[in-house]
């Protein structure tokens, strides 16, 4: 298991600190230009790989506020994109194409992270520089961004013995876990049983959900069948996403009033939160870690140190002393939505605020 040598926790706030705007020139080597299948790759470009697409923030978020913030550091620098849509291989393909192109810095988000360790060290002794992003990569890589997610579990499990009240200590929980090769998954179980093995009944249902909202569904529908539609007083969900499968197999069964938390803060969830069907999320703010990476990269591009930007350390299975940034997360349920994602402006209200939920924002305040 990870383990975090001097936790950097960084709120929102602390990730608009003035930082020097350096031009970006090259790392090495002549501009390649515009080669292979992204926006661009060389010395100027920096390649983004992302893990999937079926999780809603990595296309409405990540990628746009990265290559805006990029942009915004390093005007004639370009971001070549890829999507790996949770195949390893694929992803793999898709790291080789940057090193062979050039490329001199990538941000991964690895699909596996067990997988990625041979690729990133040869990326390595070829000087190329490896950050991870969000998830722990294996290797030699530059430097971490992501939330505590141990944490974030925490947060979860906290979040459903609120929802719970009263019924807490004796209640029966199902958990719908995330994907197993995702080392983030395993650090959201076990932030969550932290908090769940302690202050509820018991959990009699634990499957994963493979960050599939189809599997959690069906899952959540095998629960229901073994357990019976009274065998359970709450459900655990990793993420939103997973969470839309899960109360659509409640309101199919025909259960009610069970509560379902998520992660994410997905537009979804936060409409199924003022509907009153899914109980909470956990705000994970992503212009900070997306700003802080771009920052990250850009800096190791020019050759910079990045000891302001990153001031922990964190180990993985084949590496210690990973410099390392994590970011703030908080629980989001009814009473909070008008103080998070819509002040830090993640949704416009009128986004949130369709017909169909018009009432409920006028009820939670939100105009």
């Amino acid at each position: 298991m990870n383990v975090v040598t001097r936790r950097v926790v960084i709120g929102t706030a602390a990730v608009s600190m003035a930082l020097a705007m350096t031009a970006c020139g090259k790392a090495g080597g002549d501009d390649d230009g515009d080669k292979g299948s992204g926006n661009g790759s060389g010395s100027k470009s920096i390649g983004l790989l992302l893990p999937e697409s079926k999780t809603t923030r990595y296309e409405s978020f990540d990628r746009p506020l990265i290559e805006k913030k990029v942009k915004e550091l390093c005007s004639d620098c370009k971001v070549d994109y890829k999507n790996a849509s949770e195949d390893v291989a694929v992803q793999k393909q898709q790291f080789d194409d940057l090193v062979a192109s050039g490329t001199k810095v990538i941000i991964l988000d690895p699909v596996d992270s067990g997988a990625t360790k041979t690729w990133v060290n040869a990326a390595v002794d070829k000087g190329i520089k490896v950050i991870a992003y969000d998830r722990l990569a294996e290797g030699k890589v530059s430097a971490y961004v992501s939330f505590d997610n141990e944490k974030v579990g925490q947060l979860q499990g906290e979040g459903i013995v609120s929802a719970l009240g009263d019924k807490a200590a004796d209640a029966n929980v199902v958990m719908i876990n995330g994907k197993e090769s995702d080392p983030n998954a395993a650090l959201f179980k076990k932030g969550a049983h932290s908090v769940l093995d302690k202050q509820v009944g018991k959990i009699v249902y634990e499957q994963t959900g493979e960050w599939d909202p189809k599997i959690a569904g069906e899952k959540m529908g095998g629960a229901i069948t073994s357990l019976g539609k009274d065998g359970f007083d709450a459900v655990y969900s990793a993420n939103d996403g997973m969470a839309g499968g899960i109360v659509a197999a409640l309101q199919s069964a025909g259960v009610k009033g069970v509560p379902v938390g998520g992660q994410d803060a997905e537009l979804a969830g936060i409409q199924r939160i003022l509907k009153g069907t899914q109980a909470f999320s956990i705000y994970k703010p992503y212009k900070p870690e997306a700003d802080l990476t771009a920052e990250i990269a850009v800096k190791l591009l020019n050759g910079e140190k990045i000891d302001s930007l990153t001031t922990g350390t964190i180990d993985s299975p084949s590496d210690k002393g990973i410099p390392a940034a994590l970011i703030e997360a908080k629980v989001v349920t009814k009473d909070d939505i008008k103080d998070t994602v819509v002040a830090d402006k993640l949704y416009k209200v009128s986004e949130i605020c369709t017909k169909e939920f018009a009432k409920a924002c006028a009820d939670a305040g939100i105009k």
